[in-house]
């Protein structure tokens, strides 16, 4: 059986916390003891320690684009360490075959004394290309990058954002067999950011296996087949990358329930009637179920189901409306659904759609209910915060003199 590409078995690493020896006098004896207890056993650490990942397991194959998040410190960027080599599991095996392009700190490897030019070569040795492929791509790199009127410039002269863009443009014309990213996707300005995009996203779908580790969220949906959501080491969920996103902005929530009994009957279970991924523009449908069921006849009447849309990233809430508000009333009693459609005139990303119960009488919410997490994919291309589906003409023809549009100036302001 051939085995994947990248492969991460049972793998647990640890580190310490400062210093755990400064001098020999305090090694020897230290070593002596380890080897008098003989190693030990898992989850048992020494002083200081602590486990950075615990029992992590996954592979990824040709064409398949693995996203890693979570929050900071779960584990994330060592990870990609391993797999890199820069480090070596305490316990576990992983693996890398073929030849690796590590989109990781693209800048790190820049002489600050070098010209941008000279960078080029140093960097490109660094990674693995021989001269003749470097020479033969320079031309690509210097116009990929943007700068081409500094190259041969030192980089010590260049800012951050040229450095990152130079960094980023030999790392993405490396042509590798495996594609390692780490939070690279936001450098530059905007138009690089999409041009970087592009062009990793080119990479990914030359059926090669890759590894993305961001905090864009929008991105690692994007591009990625398949996720893992790491905390303190540990993988709490694997699967589509849209599940595991809207399972690492629940957990970052911190509920305001109060009353789970009667009132978590009204908002029970949320679905989708359309596709999870939809174009920016297009509406999404979606149905609540819900049973009133507990309630007296003014409490149901204080009750009403909020939808809420917020973006993923950055959590800002774009749009809110409740039942009471579009004049639906819930039955006396017994099971029942709402269905909501709601057209996403908004930018491409990954928004979620909360549902929660409100408490007129005591003016709070009272149950937080099932959410669910959009990707909105681009349509038009535009900027903005609101998507206004522009309709653009351009009819053929001689242009419309001066007289004639002063005279049509006049008759519609006489209309």
């Amino acid at each position: 059986m051939t085995r994947a590409p990248i492969e991460f078995r049972q793998v647990w690493k640890k580190f310490h916390r400062g210093e755990l020896h400064d001098s020999l006098r305090d090694l020897i004896p230290e070593a002596t003891r380890r080897l008098l207890r003989g190693r030990p056993p898992l989850e048992q650490l020494e002083r200081d320690e602590f486990w950075a990942l615990r029992d992590v397991s996954f592979q990824v194959t040709p064409g398949e684009a693995l996203g890693i998040i979570g929050p900071n410190g779960a584990g994330k960027t060592t990870i990609l360490k391993l797999l890199t080599k820069i480090l070596r599991p305490t316990v576990g095996e992983c693996s890398v075959r073929g030849r690796v392009g590590a989109l990781i700190e693209v800048a790190a490897g820049f002489h600050p004394d070098l010209t941008g030019r000279e960078n080029v070569f140093l960097q490109g040795a660094i990674m693995g290309m021989r001269q003749a492929e470097i020479e033969a791509k320079f031309d690509q790199i210097v116009d990929f990058s943007g700068i081409p009127q500094f190259i041969d410039t030192q980089v010590k002269r260049y800012s951050s954002g040229m450095n990152a863009r130079l960094g980023f443009a030999i790392a993405a014309h490396l042509d590798p067999d495996v594609l390692l990213i780490d939070e690279v996707l936001a450098v530059g300005d905007y138009n690089f950011q999409r041009k970087a995009f592009g062009r990793i996203e080119e990479m990914a779908r030359r059926n090669i296996p890759v590894v993305i580790v961001s905090h864009q969220l929008e991105r690692i949906a994007a591009l990625c087949t398949k996720a893992i959501l790491l905390d303190a080491g540990r993988v709490v969920k694997r699967g589509e990358p849209a599940d595991c996103i809207a399972a690492y902005i629940a957990g970052q929530e911190v509920s305001t329930t109060e009353n789970e009994g009667a009132d978590a009957e009204l908002a029970r279970t949320v679905r989708l009637d359309s596709s999870r991924a939809i174009l920016s523009g297009d509406r999404v449908r979606l149905r609540v179920a819900g049973t009133v069921d507990g309630l007296r006849p003014d409490e149901v009447a204080d009750r009403q189901i909020m939808f809420t849309v917020r973006e993923l990233q950055g959590g800002n809430v774009l749009f809110q409306t409740g039942t009471q508000r579009n004049d639906i009333e819930f039955p006396p009693s017994g099971p029942f659904e709402i269905a909501l459609s709601l057209q996403m005139n908004v930018p491409a990303g990954m928004y979620g759609i909360d549902t929660t119960v409100w408490d007129g009488h005591r003016m709070k919410t009272s149950f937080q209910g099932p959410s669910l997490t959009i990707q909105v994919k681009e349509s038009i291309p535009f900027r903005g915060s609101v998507q206004l589906n522009p309709e653009l003409r351009i009819e053929a023809g001689s242009p419309v003199s001066s007289a004639e549009s002063a005279a049509d100036a006049g008759d519609l302001a006489e209309g």
